[in-house]
């Protein structure tokens, strides 16, 4: 795994064992291939940072903050040894749980990235889905933001009354959901 572009790019950055599937360099340059330089001074929430792949990505490319948000020890200690090493100003990492974390957070964000484990069939909780049933999640979005979120490309796009879906996008077994506010 590498930081593709920008002030760090070709970097390379450490994953978490916790970290079962990071997202991959080629659908990282797809999602920043489709934000463009709407990502310079964004202000942006890496919801399941894993490695913090996607919000390092974001900064290296000119993003004026980063806020990473796990809830597993170790891959907060991975986030910050890739901030550190990566030398990019505007990271600050969180433990906590993502939807506790979104219950007290107040901050508005242009870009929100999320990438929480598959959900893999019956039995398992979609995080997408709950993530997007939230009712005060849109208020976190800037009016023009975007959410992005990764999903298993066998797995149906979920809905939501929050957000408005703009795009889908398939890369090999991920999915890019690509949303805004329904009045955008």
């Amino acid at each position: 795994m590498r930081i593709i572009a920008g002030k760090a790019g070709r970097m390379a950055i450490k994953v978490p064992s916790a970290v079962a599937r990071p997202t991959t360099d080629f659908v990282r340059q797809a999602i920043y291939s489709i934000l463009g330089e709407t990502i310079f001074d964004a202000r942006v929430l890496d919801l399941f940072c894993g490695s913090g792949a996607l919000g390092l990505e974001a900064l290296s490319r000119g993003a004026a903050s980063c806020v990473f948000v796990d809830e597993h020890r170790q891959a907060i200690a991975v986030t910050d040894e890739n901030l550190k090493k990566a030398k990019l100003d505007g990271g600050r990492t969180v433990k906590a749980d993502v939807f506790s974390f979104l219950q007290r957070d107040v901050a508005t964000y242009d870009l929100i990235l999320a990438d929480p484990p598959y959900w893999k069939g019956y039995g398992d909780t979609d995080l997408i889905a709950k993530l997007l049933a939230l009712p005060n999640l849109h208020e976190r979005l800037a009016p023009k933001g975007h959410l992005i979120a990764e999903i298993s490309s066998n797995q149906a796009t979920p809905t939501s009354p929050y957000f408005q879906l703009i795009d889908r996008r398939e890369y090999g077994s991920s999915a890019i959901l690509i949303f805004a506010h329904p009045d955008a």
